[in-house]
């Protein structure tokens, strides 16, 4: 009876655990993709919205298999907003504005959440502690931030068909064969990249050539710690001494 109790416990927990990281997740996606839509019409192209994907309706940027991949893999996707480039008040621009949106959209809110999760964790999680509700805000706000700042550095990667070889696009007109190699076989090195990721962090001696773990945790570091120092700084003015958290 006792060992009932005790099992049917942890499974609530994993699944309150796991439904705050998907409500967060689908936050996260969804900012991304609102933002892709959002530019693209105010850069000349209708389409998205005409499309019903200039939306912060969830469900209406949800991609099964993506979502699945992100609790997984702790990568994954939503439905590609659909763009018409040729619409654009001018081509290069657009193209650069609305690449360039979701992933500016993502480190916008972990910048923003980042100062309300260090609040939950230190302020209203403590007298929580040990009930379900603890553990959904702590996963809900970690995810918020996390998820953010994780997917705008790995949207940034400059593999297509991700946003960072867009923007690259975008900004160059010179073709070589790497771009011409990455364009053909992008996909497969991106999923050659998270399988050996995702493959790691479980078998410990593939993490000296997990290239994307590397390239993460660098990035992750770049663009995180402009975050806990702004928000340190500003807890430092009224007194309150938070230590980083990235």
């Amino acid at each position: 009876m006792c060992y009932n109790s005790v099992a049917m416990e942890q499974f609530l927990s994993y699944l309150i655990v796991l439904l705050a990281q998907f409500i967060a997740v689908m936050a996260v996606v969804t900012v991304h993709e609102y933002a892709h839509a959002f530019a693209a019409y105010k850069c000349g192209d209708p389409t998205a919205k005409f499309s019903g994907r200039m939306s912060l309706n969830p469900m209406r940027h949800f991609d099964p298999l993506g979502i699945l991949m992100f609790a997984v893999v702790g990568f994954g996707w939503a439905k590609p907003v659909p763009i018409n480039p040729n619409n654009f008040n001018d081509y290069k621009k657009g193209s650069l504005w609305t690449s360039a949106a979701g992933v500016i959209a993502n480190y916008l809110t972990a910048f923003l959440f980042y100062p309300l999760f260090v609040l939950v964790f230190y302020y209203l999680l403590p007298p929580l502690q040990g009930k379900y509700a603890a553990n959904f805000l702590y996963y809900l706000f970690n995810g918020l931030v996390v998820f953010s700042l994780s997917f705008c550095v790995f949207n940034l990667l400059p593999v297509y068909p991700l946003d960072g070889f867009r923007i690259l696009d975008a900004a160059n007109t010179k073709r070589g064969k790497v771009y011409w190699f990455l364009k053909q076989y992008g996909y497969h090195v991106l999923l050659g990249l998270i399988l050996l990721h995702f493959l790691a962090g479980r078998l410990p001696f593939l993490g000296y050539i997990d290239l994307l773990g590397y390239a993460l945790d660098f990035a992750i570091g770049v663009f995180g710690k402009p975050i806990t120092a702004f928000w340190n700084w500003i807890f430092g003015l009224f007194g309150l001494n938070v230590p980083f958290i990235f």
